[in-house]
């Protein structure tokens, strides 16, 4: 593999020679779609707007909260005041590394629900049902767990245990269960709803991105471009002949003899097909953009999940015990011999799905349990809290809120502009109350009760729906899931993108896989999911270019 850094400009005859396919954006789908692509023989030119993952402090887990929000690892888009929240412009986060989302998230690796993906099958997207996509999960992980008929083993994404544990963790497994929610096997198994301990995309005690993961045997075939922005995809004569980029300062056109794959996430990718010419007519119009493609859906259909904090002080030992003097001392000696302490921790040590109410088809609420819990400075910065605290983060699982992407102007540089109401549902807001309510009754229960001293957020004082409804409001965070901007669907289907073989619809030779093309958002963290769908989209692309 020829892997270009940025050290001088770029010339086409850098290149060996002709690419079959070029891939836009080597994140979590992209680095999947681009090696899956190469190992099958295709000569694959792999087009990444960020730097290299190479770096101590994306390697390191507990460093993330350090790259998240920084303006050399992500790209910090601002969403638009969102009223649901009080007018909060929120920063939605997009990796802007080798391995996107996957070397800056918070590394929890869960599947979602079979219910998920038989849904999208019933939406249109057909060949994406739990069966269909199971191959594909299987295929990418090596899971330490082992193998069996749901996971897998020898993939490149290594799928580790939690390596901090701390005893007040289980006492809140405990406590799940004694408030009446199931004990599962594996969350990621067959048993999707239930309590269990957090599995990581982590290698001994290392993020294991999807750039560390896939590039470990890297073929020969693929050559990837860093720090290349890609302009627009070109499309002659209706099909996607190549890219123009930006690169060192000079613009160049890239051509691929077979097709474009883009997966620049749910948040770029609709901004490059918008740029291409390929979206609603008459926003692009608005812009001075030249229609290729009046493709209404492009940019709709946006989902995030929305979350809140439940924060205790406990009388037990924690994290934030662990990260000062003389034990966060130990905690560094630890990583350094052993791998393991502190230093490894992700976002969250168990997590259970649960349902609110009756009738639901599957978990409404997803809770996070972190043996630790943060602050806000008045910087707006996170930082470890002093006193020993623990907290559960609350997250609704399938939001019926829809927001938009759409172009602030047709400057490739410019960031899109995000339209999305957290909180815009009154059912939405009504479900996450109902979930905090529970994750409150959870610590109440005796197996963790008595280590519990105090709710530090939202406070006891605030009892009931009513009493909830100001903090949910004022609390309310996005996840950093965003996802279906560029849905698949039916063909017939007006606001699908793409079919289910993930070409776009009304241009040959030009493919769209990550994050976007999700019809609806699954359960719990979407770093997996979008990993899967470059491990089953690069099997559709391929089997499409050998039916011609």
């Amino acid at each position: 593999m020829l892997l270009l850094p940025i050290t001088r400009e770029l010339r086409e005859s850098d290149l060996a020679q002709q690419a079959d396919i070029i891939v836009i954006g080597g994140g979590s789908a992209g680095m999947a779609m681009a090696v899956r692509l190469a190992e099958a023989g295709k000569r694959v030119t792999l087009v990444e707007a960020g730097k290299s993952h190479k770096d101590i402090r994306s390697a390191v887990p507990a460093l993330m909260s350090g790259i998240v929000h920084t303006p050399d690892f992500d790209w910090m888009y601002k969403a638009e005041p969102d009223a649901s929240v009080g007018g909060r412009p929120d920063v939605w986060p997009a990796g802007k590394r080798l391995g996107g989302g996957s070397s800056i998230n918070g590394m929890m690796f869960i599947r979602g629900h079979s219910y998920d993906y038989d849904r999208w099958a019933q939406l249109g997207a057909s060949g994406w049902d739990y069966a269909s996509v199971l191959p594909y999960f299987r295929r990418m992980e090596d899971n330490e767990r082992g193998a069996d008929d749901y996971r897998g083993q020898g993939g490149p994404i290594a799928v580790s245990e939690v390596r901090s544990r701390y005893d007040v963790t289980d006492h809140w497994i405990d406590a799940v269960q004694q408030a009446g929610f199931p004990r599962s096997p594996d969350l990621n198994g067959q048993h999707n709803e239930g309590v269990d301990y957090i599995q990581l995309s982590q290698r001994a005690g290392l993020r294991s991105s999807t750039a560390a993961g896939y590039l470990k045997n890297k073929p020969a075939s693929l050559e990837i471009l860093l720090e290349a922005q890609v302009h627009k995809i070109e499309i002659t004569d209706g099909r996607a002949s190549g890219v123009t980029l930006k690169r060192a300062g000079a613009l160049i056109t890239l051509t691929a003899s077979e097709g474009v794959v883009l997966c620049a996430g749910a948040l770029n990718t609709p901004r490059l097909l918008m740029l291409s010419g390929i979206g609603p007519a008459d926003h692009l119009r608005e812009h001075g953009i030249d229609v290729v493609v009046d493709a209404p859906g492009v940019g709709r259909n946006l989902q995030e999940h929305p979350g809140v904090h439940l924060v205790n002080e406990v009388a037990a030992h924690t994290l934030n015990d662990d990260s000062r003097g003389l034990a966060g001392v130990r905690s560094v000696l630890k990583f350094l011999f052993a791998r393991k302490g502190a230093l490894t921790t992700g976002i969250g040590h168990a997590q259970a799905f649960v349902r609110t109410r009756e009738g639901l088809d599957a978990p409404n609420i997803q809770l996070a349990f972190s043996a630790f819990a943060f602050d806000v400075t008045p910087t707006g910065n996170l930082e470890l809290r002093k006193e020993s605290s623990v907290s559960t983060f609350v997250a609704l699982m399938r939001p019926e809120a829809r927001g938009r992407l759409t172009l602030a102007s047709a400057d490739p540089a410019a960031p899109p502009r995000i339209e999305h109401q957290l909180l815009g549902e009154a059912e939405d807001e009504a479900q996450l109350i109902e979930g905090l309510e529970i994750a409150r009754r959870i610590m109440a229960q005796a197996a963790i009760a008595g280590e519990v001293t105090s709710e530090v957020r939202p406070g006891a004082a605030a009892v009931g729906a009513e009493a909830l409804t100001p903090y949910v409001r004022a609390a309310t965070i996005p996840m950093y899931h965003p996802v279906g901007t560029a849905r698949m669907g039916a063909a017939d289907d007006p606001m699908a993108v793409l079919t289910p073989d993930v070409r776009v619809k009304g241009v040959d030779g030009l493919w769209v896989a990550d994050a976007s093309i999700m019809p609806t958002i699954p359960q719990g963290n979407t770093n997996a999911t979008a990993i899967m769908i470059g491990e089953r989209a690069s099997a559709l692309v391929l089997e499409g270019l050998k039916q011609g």
